[in-house]
């Protein structure tokens, strides 16, 4: 009975919590349009295409760096962070300074997207109230794909996809439990949206049929195409991001101008490259944009979101993917339609069509992706072209870039999100290394040169140390070998830190089992792993020693390390 009325009391909350961050996200879109409007009138001299995103990407840098360093970013880490691994715990901090640096953002004609940070927002509503009416963390743990799918059929209007999205991407489980209310949160918010804003989709889109069989094969080479931008776009994204974090600290506050300085400059000469761009998309889906405007737009966009997001401004890369597939699709289209008038159908279902490819081959939810083009042209006849369009693109993009977007931004934040099943799996293990972490009393600094590194660990009996930044950021591990070879290079004076290879290096989190640390060390060959958590992988916790390892597994052996 009990079980009965704590189901019914969740999905009474899901139904306010979706009302309440559909009127959140409404209130968001309200105020980056009339400040956008204010900030760029109609008709307005081109130097404010240069100023605005400069001077705002400037200001929110320092703001970031100084009091809001939490909200920089797409947020979708962030919020499966805090469901995997917090406790569901969202403050309601973040929510407030996410929801004004995002809409500041984006009004300043920053090439970056709502979705990402409003789904963080609407999992911090959750959050914050099942919080306040003392929930237990699992259930306030369940609340945040609630609220996320409520903030995305608001900010995309399309709430089967934010069911599916919120499934998919934010709890990795389309089997998850919390289906019932994540239906009706997102149908609530999508509902407060239609009721506020009028009954107006996102995109006008005309219905398509197919002309002819033979498009089969365009829309196939579409998803070539699509699976070859997304990689590209992928991994030129995390490549950009890993370049910005290696800069020195105190040039922090400066990254986002980057962006600005891009998105102002092109923004100058090409004005569809500011902001989120979804007009521009519909003139695309409508044919009215030619061949060579899209083409320059793919080339443009691409180089604009990656710059900007990499420099650390704030917004997320879910409508700029939107963009950048109905620019790809529609160049694809006119390209057809030009060779074969008679037997392809017009631009706009191939933009349709991008759309969805790019969206499958860089968020990799193909799922969201089918059902979110279906919501938006409530014709069937595309999904078959779509299907065909997605699959294809999937599979080039997870060929070409194995490490999915969120994932490897996730990483590059210092966030390890366990695979789905994973701790089921570990904690099943017996013993973690938890157990037997140690602090780490012998490390490198990463400014220290080779040759004073040799010197401090020529009386060690350790073979290789964690390199840290500071008291105990963690940037590396550096072997004896390494250090020795460098040495006879005549490297003696570079410092450690332009050694190191990357930023992924062997390591274990608390929560792993004992055989998992044998395991990287076996295939590592060393004798000691940094031990991170999964929160905050920049940060050294601990080491754990073969020593340890063996030791407790009741292996006595002393010169393990």
């Amino acid at each position: 009975m009990l079980a009965n009325r704590e189901d019914q009391v969740f999905l009474l909350l899901s139904l306010v919590i979706g009302a309440l961050v559909g009127l959140v996200v409404v209130a968001m879109i309200v105020l980056t349009e009339r400040l956008g409007m204010r900030l760029y009138p109609v008709g307005s001299a081109a130097w404010r295409r240069v100023l605005f995103p400069i001077g705002g990407s400037l200001v929110l840098g320092f703001l970031l760096v100084r009091f809001f360093p939490f909200a920089r970013g797409t947020a979708i880490p962030q919020t499966k962070a805090a469901v995997q691994m917090r406790g569901g715990y969202i403050s309601l901090r973040t929510v407030l300074v996410k929801f004004f640096c995002t809409a500041a953002s984006l009004a300043c004609g920053i090439p970056l997207g709502p979705e990402g940070p409003s789904a963080q927002i609407g999992a911090g509503v959750a959050s914050v109230m099942g919080r306040r009416l003392g929930l237990k963390p699992e259930k306030v743990r369940a609340l945040l794909p609630v609220g996320a799918a409520a903030a995305i059929a608001a900010a995309f209007n399309t709430p089967m996809a934010a069911v599916l999205f919120a499934l998919e991407e934010i709890m990795g489980d389309l089997n998850a439990p919390i289906l019932g209310s994540v239906v009706l949160a997102s149908a609530t918010s999508w509902m407060i949206l239609r009721l506020v804003l009028g009954n107006n989709p996102l995109f006008h889109v005309p219905r398509y049929s197919l002309v002819h069989s033979s498009e089969f094969a365009i829309y196939a080479l579409l998803g070539i195409v699509g699976g070859v931008v997304s990689a590209a776009f992928t991994r030129f994204l995390l490549y950009l991001r890993v370049q910005f974090l290696a800069l020195p600290k105190k040039t922090v506050w400066w990254h986002p101008v980057v962006g600005g300085v891009v998105a102002g400059l092109m923004g100058w000469a090409v004005p569809q490259t500011l902001g989120v761009g979804y007009g521009y998309i519909g003139d695309a889906l409508n044919g009215h944009m030619v061949l060579k405007i899209m083409l320059l737009l793919v080339l443009l966009k691409f180089f604009a979101v990656t710059i900007a997001y990499a420099s650390g401004n704030v917004g997320g890369i879910l409508g700029p993917v939107i963009f950048l597939g109905a620019m790809v699709g529609g160049s694809v289209g006119s390209i057809a339609h030009l060779l074969l008038p008679g037997q392809t159908a017009t631009v706009g279902a191939y933009a349709l069509v991008g759309m969805g490819a790019l969206f499958a081959g860089i968020i990799r939810a193909p799922m969201t992706s089918v059902v979110m083009i279906f919501e938006l042209t409530r014709d069937y006849e595309v999904i078959v072209p779509l299907m065909i369009a997605n699959l294809l693109s999937l599979f080039i993009a997870t060929w070409l870039q194995k490490m999915p977007i969120y994932e490897g931004l996730a990483q590059l934040e210092g966030i390890h999100l366990p695979k789905h099943g994973q701790e089921r799996e570990e904690n099943s293990h017996g013993k973690c290394v938890s157990a037997v972490v140690r602090r780490a009393t012998e490390t490198l600094d990463s400014e220290v040169t080779v040759s004073a590194a040799l010197e401090q660990v020529a009386s060690e009996h350790l073979r290789n140390w964690p390199v840290v930044r500071g008291e105990s950021e963690l940037v590396g591990i550096m072997t004896r070998e390494t250090l020795e070879a460098a040495a006879a290079r005549g490297d003696g004076m570079l410092p450690l830190h332009k050694l190191l290879p990357s930023h992924e290096f062997p390591h274990v989190h608390p929560d792993h089992p004992l055989y998992v640390a044998l395991e990287r060390m076996s295939r590592s060959g060393m004798s000691l792993l940094p031990v991170m958590e999964r929160d905050d992988a920049n940060h050294l916790t601990g080491v754990v020693t073969m020593h340890d390892v063996l030791a407790a597994y009741g292996v006595a052996d002393s010169t393990a390390l």
